[in-house]
């Protein structure tokens, strides 16, 4: 208890500035809006599409964001993350404890522990705040990625249950993924800010305040992906668009699963498996050959491509077979020497799920003064044997200039020329030290030019995000990217080192 006329430690929340009163957009947006005005093109696209997150004030107004102690705020309920014994060391819980006082422990005891995803209650004792919320966030391991992903989202979403079910008026949230639980940090507030929006969404209408509470390690990455969930104004809206990871969620922000989605075949029995080089007869054969059993979708619209003279799709497959085989033909046949000698294309270690990864380095392919059609039959003649099985693929953009830029027309017609299997094997596209503008549009051309890759391409800041997905010892990184990363990214090392 305070001493008479001594200024209170607590925080009142209703004090705190919201996230509809903007201080300024941060430098990188405005630097990087500038870029946007240069180009008309990108502008009139983006302003054409709509955003799944789109400016809401109503939901902004009910958004903080606070570099402080969460143990500290005034509000109905904080959040405690933890074990699940409830018992664990961080800076976070044990500030709770410190605050709240002895009785908390044993209220804990009573609880018999709390599993990961799960959300449990109990009263704030000394704390300001009335209730804590006790979470346990997941362990990360990029194997069990999606798990980990499904587990965050159940403590915030089980959180914000609890708020609503009790009529609770304001929520403080600690950040519940912990460096003892190695959850990346970028990855994490993606989860946590947009599963927040879409509860505020669509159950929130009694909840008044939702306040994050970070560090000084946590608030740069808050202040960064915000504006992508909670944009300020039309114009952070259309420039966060194309900044959206590939996964935001269904409805509920709950991560997307493609492996649990039930697929409906277009042609009953036609199963998708690994073999590539299977005849039309074949593909017929594996649902009978009576007339129901040989259609393929609507018979009228069937019947006018027929009269347009256009292939069925497994006759297309079976053509596009043919002509990938007469590039690979080509690509052993041809001298590939200087190709090869620009060392831009080259087979490392593995990454942590064991999958072969394949390092591309932009700043080595002189797209000027190369012949590009060698350098496609050198990726292929490279490549082939590597895609039939998994593979991640890692491509440094490091100090890339404008006579080093992949033209999307080349990148279009190398998606349309490969094998299948290029494509069904490629689990994730690490995309290393992205700028604005490619992250722009990177975002263009899986959205529009091709499918089935948006959601497997990751932007990554820095090389300590890539080494939670592939080790170093298993990547050879060339030297002018390590000190590019170096002498860039110290500031964020420094601080994270001084947050442990």
């Amino acid at each position: 208890m305070d001493p008479l006329g001594a200024r209170s430690q607590f925080v009142e929340v209703q004090n705190l500035p919201t996230w509809d009163q903007p201080e300024g957009v941060q430098d990188e947006v405005d630097g990087e809006n500038l870029l946007m005005e240069e180009d008309d093109q990108l502008t009139d696209q983006l302003n054409s599409l709509e955003s799944p997150f789109p400016f809401r004030q109503d939901i902004n107004s009910k958004i903080v964001l606070f570099n402080g102690d969460v143990a500290l705020l005034n509000c109905t309920a904080i959040i405690n993350t933890s074990n699940e014994t409830l018992t664990d060391k961080n800076p976070v819980s044990d500030s709770i404890h410190r605050y709240s006082g002895p009785e908390l422990r044993d209220e804990l005891l009573k609880l018999k522990g709390c599993r990961t995803g799960e959300a449990k209650m109990t009263e704030g004792f000394n704390l300001a705040a009335r209730f804590i919320i006790h979470t346990v966030g997941p362990k990360y391991k990029a194997k069990y990625r999606t798990a980990a992903e499904s587990s965050l989202y159940s403590c915030y979403r089980n959180v914000m249950q609890l708020a609503k079910e009790h009529a609770m008026a304001s929520v403080g949230f600690c950040v519940v993924n912990t460096v003892k639980r190695a959850y990346p940090l970028e990855d994490a507030t993606h989860i946590a800010l947009r599963t927040v929006r879409r509860f505020l969404e669509n159950h929130g209408e009694n909840i008044e305040m939702v306040v994050f509470a970070v560090s000084d390690v946590e608030e740069p990455v808050y202040r960064k992906l915000m504006p992508l969930y909670y944009p300020r104004s039309k114009k952070e809206e259309r420039i966060g668009l194309p900044l959206l990871p590939a996964d935001i969620g269904n409805a509920e922000g709950e991560p997307v699963v493609l492996e649990r989605q039930i697929r409906i075949a277009e042609k009953p029995g036609n199963l998708e498996d690994d073999s590539r080089d299977e005849s039309l007869e074949s593909d017929l054969g594996l649902v009978g050959s009576h007339a129901f059993a040989r259609m393929e979708g609507d018979v009228d619209k069937q019947r006018k491509l027929i009269l347009q003279g256009q292939m069925s799709e497994a006759a297309q497959q079976k053509q596009h077979q043919r002509n990938y085989n007469r590039w690979l033909c080509r690509a052993r046949a041809e001298d590939l020497s200087d190709i090869a000698a620009l060392k831009a294309l080259y087979q490392t270690g593995v990454d942590l799920c064991g999958r072969t990864v394949m390092v591309v380095v932009g700043r080595n392919i002189p797209v000027t003064l190369i012949d590009m059609e060698k350098a496609l039959l050198y990726f292929i003649h490279v490549m082939d044997h590597i895609t039939v099985k998994e593979y991640v693929m890692v491509y440094f953009h490091t100090l890339t200039g404008e006579h080093n830029h992949l033209d999307t027309d080349f990148l279009k017609k190398l998606y349309d020329i490969v094998d299948a299997k290029f494509k069904k094997n490629l689990r994730a596209f690490y995309f290393v030290h992205p700028t604005f503008r490619s992250k722009v549009s990177t975002w263009f051309f899986t959205t529009f030019s091709v499918s089935g890759l948006k959601e497997k391409v990751h932007h990554i800041e820095n090389l300590q995000q890539l080494f939670t997905c592939i080790l170093p010892e298993q990547i050879d990184i060339p030297p002018f990217v390590l000190e590019y990363d170096t002498r860039v990214n110290s500031p964020y090392y420094t601080a994270q080192s001084s947050g442990l």
